[in-house]
Order: structure tokens, then sequence, then C-alpha cells
């Protein structure tokens, strides 16, 4: 498996498919379960098959990511809805070219044993990172409350530390998602789930982004992406066990916390994109944007509407042959 680690500090924001394979496509994540499909697909050869050689990056934050796109140092990321929504925002110009995985009980906020509700969390202390799903789950489950960020105090914290600071008595309440929630409640003493994105279905789902102008010059390779995607959603369901096990290994999660992990996230096929999207997922996209307006006003000052935060090309051209 070919994972290049990279930690890009500061923030920047600034084809034939027969030629891809001697001009590699760079694509950042982070070990989150519904990115697994990824790793999948360059373990049994899909990338490969589809004409594609792809360079997985493994970043530990949201903002590094951007900032490597921004830069030019990658191709193609994988990035929250909302994530994408923000990235617009702040002036880099993306779209989302495919619909990777809705999350439910994958996310989630954990708190310690007497925190009972989401007002128990007024006046305590919540780590999380800002600007990623956890973010959007929090301001959610605040605003639903009556409450807002102001009611608590906010610790800046990547996913794969928040729970860990909880456990360890650093903080009240955390948002994170899997491995590390489960990750977490194993080490610990009494802390619970307090709530998880089931409760709000739809809100915290990913895309596979990238800039218009790359899709514009990389049809043949957005569209074998899209494909090598596809059959590795179709493998995992076929073989859940040689799937999740390639997929535990790259998130660093052993089968017995993985297994009911990988439960709580739904992957989505081509075909399954565009109902989507012919669906519900408008709907959802003003639902996540007023969040974040609403917590965010000065950042957050435009809310796009489908054709503009999804191109529809590559889906289309893999569905309709």
């Amino acid at each position: 498996m070919k994972i290049i680690t990279a930690t890009l500090a500061t923030a920047i924001l600034v084809g034939t498919a027969g030629l891809a394979l001697a001009d590699p496509v760079r694509v950042g994540l982070q070990p989150w379960l519904g990115y697994g499909p990824l790793w999948v697909a360059e373990e049994k050869g899909f990338f490969d098959a589809n004409g594609i050689d792809v360079e997985l990056t493994n970043f530990s934050w949201d903002q590094d990511v951007t900032a490597a796109l921004a830069s030019g140092s990658l191709d193609v990321t994988v990035a929250a809805t909302n994530t994408t929504i923000a990235i617009q925002n702040a002036g880099l110009n993306v779209k989302g070219f495919l619909i990777l995985d809705v999350s439910f009980e994958a996310d989630a906020v954990i708190a310690n044993a007497d925190i009972a509700t989401v007002a128990d969390l007024k006046g305590k202390s919540v780590a999380f990172e800002a600007g990623s799903t956890s973010d959007l789950l929090i301001n959610d489950a605040l605003r639903s409350a009556g409450m807002s960020i102001a009611d608590i105090t906010h610790v800046p914290m990547g996913a794969s530390d928040a729970g860990l600071a909880l456990i360890a008595g650093q903080v009240d309440a955390a948002v994170t998602y899997e491995p590390y929630i489960s990750a977490a409640l194993a080490q610990g003493n009494g802390q619970k789930v307090l709530l998880t994105a089931a409760e709000r279905p739809g809100l915290i789902s990913d895309l596979m982004i990238a800039t218009p102008e790359w899709l514009a010059t990389n049809p043949d390779k957005a569209i074998a992406l899209v494909k090598a995607w596809d059959q590795a959603v179709t493998f995992i369901r076929e073989n859940p066990e040689e799937g999740g096990a390639i997929i535990a290994e790259a998130v660093g999660s052993p089968m017995e916390e993985f297994t009911p992990a990988f439960a709580g996230v739904r992957l989505y096929t081509a075909a399954e994109n565009l109902a989507a999207l012919g669906s519900d997922f408008p709907a959802t996209i003003g639902e996540i944007g007023a969040i974040m307006q609403a917590a965010n006003p000065d950042e957050i000052s435009k809310i796009p509407a489908l054709d503009e935060l999804i191109s529809m090309d590559a889906l289309n051209s893999v569905v309709g042959q």
C-alpha cells in the first residue's frame, strides 16, 4: 500500500487515460473510514485498471489538505461537504465531482459521565477541529439546544487527539469520528457517546473535489477516479472482510473496533450519487450552509447551489456507459 505522509503547517488559499500513468494524480486524504475505498482501489489495482497512477497523501488536519490543493501540491482532495463550502467562501475555486460517503454513528460528541444532555455542555470545555465535520456537528447540536459556540469553551484539536484529551481529563467533551471514537472509549472510564450524526441524517458527508481548471483539463482522469471508486465500493460490499481489513490497516484500527465503527458509514456508488443528487442532497447543502452561516456569518457569506458545488460531468459519463 502506497501512502505518502505529509505535513503542511501553513494554509495557503490563494489528457487521455493512456497518458495518465506517466502523470500521477496526487490525492490528499485523512485516515477516515469513509475514504476507505481509495485504499481498496489502490490495493486491488482498480486505479491501474482504469489507466491512472494515483498517489495517496495522508494528512492529519483539514487545513493542511486545503493548503496543499491551493498550492498545487495536490490535484484532488477528499473533503467534507461543509469543508468544501468553507473553501469556496475562503476564495479557493473548487468543485466536488463525487459523493463519497455519509456518516451516521461514525461522527459523534463524546463526553464525561456527568454530562447527560447537550445543554449540560454549557460552560464546559469541548475539543474539536475548527472548520471540520466535528465543527458542523457541535454547532448543529448546540443550535438545536438553543445554544451556540459562545456557550462552551472551544479547545482546538484534531480528531485524532480530541478523544484522547477527553480520556486524559483535559476537556469535558470531544467531537470526533471513527476510529477515534471507539479507540477513546475503549480506554476511558465512564465516558460515553452524547449524540451522533445519525440524529441528523445527511448532515455529515464527504466529496471528492478539485479545481474546475483541473476537471476541465483532465476529464479522463476524473472519470477514471469515479470508476475506480465505484469498483472499490462494490468490492467492499461483496468482500466485506477483505475490504474491511484493508481499510482498518490504513486507518490504524484493530478489527474489533473497526467493524462496528464502519457500520456507521454509508458509501455511495456512482449510480447512488446520481440518485442522491437528484433527490435530497441539494436540500442538504442548503441545511449545511445555513448552519455554517449562522455560526460564522463573517466567513460564510454564500451558500452554493448544487451546480456551484458539484460538477456532474464525470458521474454522468460513468453511469451513462
